[in-house]
């Protein structure tokens, strides 16, 4: 059953292609003479590009073959970094980093096509749960490739080179270690809608999605959820290497606890909604920002020069920031049905990063304005409450009661 697990072989590197923009952040404002709220608009224009790539690419992958959507992705997405490398322009790296967003897009929903074709129902929370977990492995991987590259003081094209080597060598792994569904194996398909291409009518995908509110304010809330995240993943670097982070390179040390938190956080959210919360996603993950929000708002208050301090709760950011996110994803086949998955899956990633993106240049302009990057974190708070106020609002639809029964 090798190939129901090709997607966490993969995940646990593929975002070296995109996590690796925080920590060539500060170099990259100093060579090219750009303020924090220009930063924030590169960083935007590829989380839009992912968001407009999960809108199509998320519908694609209801028809066409996922395996080899994300071969593509990951190969182009290589290419991007490397040309990103060699440009010394805010358009060009803007505009390079805009596709690089779409190309990276042409993973996540296709990965959950797999999952959902590979795995049980009642198996669904554990399986999103690794492949959350694994997407967060992914981050811990980037951050550690990243510092251990700002400490040798290379100059910032190698932080658009390196990481993006162990990119290249998984996703031509994955190629050929999974499979799109248990069929192409000589396995019976779980589902009979697991078949690739069950319908080439794509207007009636989204019209299913789009149509259905309960989604719609799931979507809304992963959007919140999502700009909190990539708050952290952008500007904690920033945040970190600060004026003169060479006088104290320990405290780097600290943001990888971040990462390590989100994958944890990620398998524990699972097994929370499955087990202790009877599949009760909403709950797990209003329960996750409100707990995020305290989080925010006492990294904010406390300084930065606590190692101790600043690793517990960087550690804690990420696992309640990031972990509450893999009780999203089952709630597309939950709610649309098995037809839907990776349509659905693209709608809400689509929001999530039309909001993500958003937050970038907000964020980066807070920081001009204030002069100070512990900002961020306060902004971070009221978006926590924001992402716990909507999702309260995704209810479960009252059951009909026969009339019989009434009278």
């Amino acid at each position: 059953m090798a190939n129901a697990f090709g997607n966490y072989v993969l995940l646990p590197v593929f975002y070296t292609g995109r996590h690796n923009f925080g920590w060539a952040a500060k170099s990259l404002i100093a060579e090219l003479g750009i303020s924090y709220a220009q930063l924030g608009w590169i960083s935007f224009s590829m989380l839009m590009g992912y968001a407009i790539g999960q809108l199509i690419n998320g519908n694609l992958a209801d028809y066409f073959s996922s395996r080899k959507m994300i071969l593509a992705g990951g190969l182009l997405s290589v290419a991007a970094n490397i040309a990103i490398s060699f440009s010394h322009t805010y358009t060009m790296i803007l505009l390079l980093w805009c596709l690089n967003g779409y190309f990276q897009s042409l993973a996540w929903a296709p990965g959950t096509r797999i999952i959902s074709n590979w795995w049980r129902r009642e198996e669904r929370g554990k399986a999103f749960g690794l492949y959350t977990m694994a997407a967060g492995l992914s981050s811990v991987v980037t951050f550690l490739l990243s510092i251990l590259i700002v400490q040798q003081d290379a100059e910032w094209p190698s932080l658009f080179r390196i990481p993006v080597l162990f990119l290249l060598g998984a996703v031509l792994i994955f190629f050929f270690l999974t499979a799109d569904k248990p069929s192409d194996r000589g396995f019976a398909n779980l589902y009979q809608e697991s078949t690739i291409g069950h319908s080439s009518n794509w207007k009636e995908r989204y019209r299913v999605v789009f149509g259905n509110r309960r989604f719609m304010m799931a979507s809304l809330a992963m959007g919140f959820e999502s700009m909190a995240r990539y708050g952290l993943i952008v500007w904690v670097p920033v945040h970190y290497l600060g004026n003169n982070w060479k006088e104290n390179p320990h405290y780097l040390w600290a943001t990888l606890l971040m990462p390590i938190g989100m994958s944890l956080g990620a398998l524990t959210f699972g097994s929370i909604s499955d087990k202790l919360l009877k599949g009760n996603s909403v709950a797990a993950i209003r329960m996750g920002m409100l707990i995020s929000a305290v989080l925010a708002l006492l990294i904010f208050s406390l300084s930065v020069e606590n190692l101790i301090v600043s690793g517990s709760l960087m550690f804690l950011a990420g696992f309640f920031v990031y972990g509450l996110q893999s009780n999203f994803w089952p709630m597309s086949p939950e709610i649309l049905g098995e037809k839907y998955v990776a349509t659905g899956v693209g709608v809400m990633n689509t929001a999530a990063y039309i909001f993500a993106a958003l937050g970038e240049p907000l964020l980066g302009f807070i920081i001009d304005l204030t002069g100070n990057t512990s900002y961020v974190f306060l902004a971070i708070t009221v978006i926590c409450l924001l992402c716990a106020l909507t999702i309260s609002a995704v209810r479960k639809p009252r059951m009909k009661v026969p009339l019989s029964i009434v009278g």
